[in-house]
């Protein structure tokens, strides 16, 4: 018997056994009762491919731009927090598999490698900033001004964040950074989540969150933060398309369509069912991106069907990092290369501009195409 992992659960589930249980759980859980966390991955099964055929599809191009650059593929790696708990690279690794596989990666505000850290692992590589904005404006401010310098091509800033979503598994685990790291962009150890003092009964998360983020965060804000960067700003954690309208008023350079991984609020739709309403809201003013729940190729071209440029992975990059490092990573997204690219040829597609709405349909939903 093989050892080889042939899919992103086989992945998942060799992470679940080599991960201490408090850091899984973390990576691993959604808000509440987890409703909308299976949601994200079963959604997907509510989409039905109608295939093209006799295309002629001897010779594929998977290559996509995201806010102007090139890219092998439209499957990008998405923000996630705090990597070096799932292996001692955390983040360097992730960015050097990303440059490996051509793609781009969006490092956290949260990560446990700094800003200049990652952009120096991998100088060459596609990296984005995912922002969170602070009490501190200032801080912010700096965040927002060293990734233009360490050479990030965009800002994600996150708006579904005002605090933290009860994450039951982290609070039962009174979760917070292991010891012997920080978040790395801080210097303060109150900031950096390495603080010594306790947090009560809850997530430390959460505490950290309702003490540094910002609640009063509101459209304006988008506005401002157009005014103090050069990088192009995406909006990342809508749901609605009123919303993603109100995006483009404030000056959104993109849109990413996300339920922050099913870990803010419980009982939202799948961002997979959520797309077509915000792609129809933008009418093709700005490109719009898609997080939660891709775990197949056919996933991620259900999404470019109904309008995504691109698609944005998290937990199985963690997995995939858990399992070996840097390879893991690049695994995880040369596997998520190759379904994509059988998806594309069985459905008659060469190229990601032959991928359109005539592709899918909602389960029970057949008509003539």
């Amino acid at each position: 018997m093989s050892n080889k992992s042939v899919c992103i659960c086989d992945f998942e589930h060799h992470a679940k056994r080599v991960l201490p249980k408090a850091v899984f759980d973390y990576y691993f859980s959604g808000a509440d009762e987890q409703e909308t966390l299976a949601d994200n991955v079963a959604a997907f099964s509510r989409w039905r491919l109608f295939p093209r055929v006799l295309r002629n599809v001897s010779r594929m191009d998977l290559s996509a731009t995201v806010l102007g650059q090139r890219l092998s593929m439209p499957v990008c790696v998405a923000a996630t927090a705090m990597q070096r708990m799932a292996h001692p690279d955390g983040e360097t690794a992730t960015a050097r598999a990303c440059l490996l596989t051509g793609t781009g990666m969006m490092l956290s505000s949260w990560a446990t490698s700094t800003i200049e850290e990652v952009a120096e692992a991998a100088p060459d590589a596609v990296r984005w900033m995912q922002l969170y904005i602070y009490k501190d404006r200032a801080l912010t401010h700096s965040l927002v001004r060293r990734a233009e310098e360490a050479g990030y091509k965009g800002i994600f800033v996150t708006v579904d964040t005002p605090y933290l979503g009860r994450r039951r598994d982290d609070v039962r685990n009174r979760f917070r950074l292991p010891s012997h790291l920080r978040m790395a962009n801080f210097e303060s150890p109150d900031l950096a989540f390495s603080s010594k003092k306790g947090y009560g009964e809850d997530s430390g998360l959460a505490v950290y969150v309702s003490e540094a983020i910002d609640p009063t965060l509101k459209w304006e804000d988008v506005a401002w933060l157009k005014r103090i960067t050069s990088l192009p700003v995406v909006v990342k954690g809508v749901l609605r398309g009123d919303d993603a309208k109100e995006a483009l008023k404030f000056g959104a350079d993109g849109i990413l369509v996300s339920n922050h991984g099913a870990r803010q609020l419980d009982c939202v739709p799948a961002t997979i069912d959520a797309l077509p309403e915000i792609v129809e809201a933008v009418e093709g003013r700005v490109e719009i991106y898609l997080d939660g729940g891709i775990r197949r190729g056919t996933d991620v071209l259900k999404a470019l069907a109904l309008g995504a440029k691109a698609v944005f992975v998290g937990r199985p990059i963690l997995w995939g990092l858990a399992c070996e490092g840097e390879k893991g990573v690049s695994d995880v997204l040369q596997l998520l290369r190759e379904e994509l690219h059988l998806a594309l040829a069985l459905t008659g597609c060469r190229s990601l501009k032959e991928v359109d709405r005539t592709l899918v349909r909602r389960s029970g939903h057949i008509s003539k195409i």
